[in-house]
């Protein structure tokens, strides 16, 4: 249960920490609207799964993996030095679907609200 707790406190420190690497000192302005929305650790603390997503009008997906993939080095060093860690986790950056979900599952249920009333309106003619 205190390796769990670890490694999730770990994770809030990888994300506040990422974050603010690219806001403040990553150069490549396709990384400037990404948001990381969570990151996972696991229990023995040496791999992070960082997910990302992007805020609305920002660059694609496509160009924000190819910005993540070439600052991935620096991100790393730079958490090397401003993280007391005895091991600095690998870092695999991962696409987080779960905006994109949320945004069909309000769509679907938009569609049956608009369905249901049609079928009250036509049935009270």
């Amino acid at each position: 249960m205190l390796e769990n707790k670890r490694s999730d406190r770990v994770g809030d420190l990888l994300q506040r920490e990422i974050a603010e690497l690219l806001i403040r000192r990553v150069k490549d302005p396709r990384l400037h609207s990404v948001t990381i929305t969570q990151v996972k650790v696991s229990r023995d603390l040496r791999h992070a799964w960082v997910y990302y997503n992007i805020l609305s009008g920002g660059p694609t997906k496509d160009s924000v993996e190819i910005g993540l993939a070439r600052a991935h080095g620096f991100i790393k060093r730079e958490l090397g030095r401003r993280l007391r860690l005895r091991y600095l986790p690998n870092i695999e950056f991962l696409w987080d679907d779960s905006l994109d979900y949320a945004a069909h599952i309000e769509e679907l249920l938009k569609k049956i609200k608009h369905d249901r009333d049609d079928t009250e309106n036509s049935g009270g003619d």
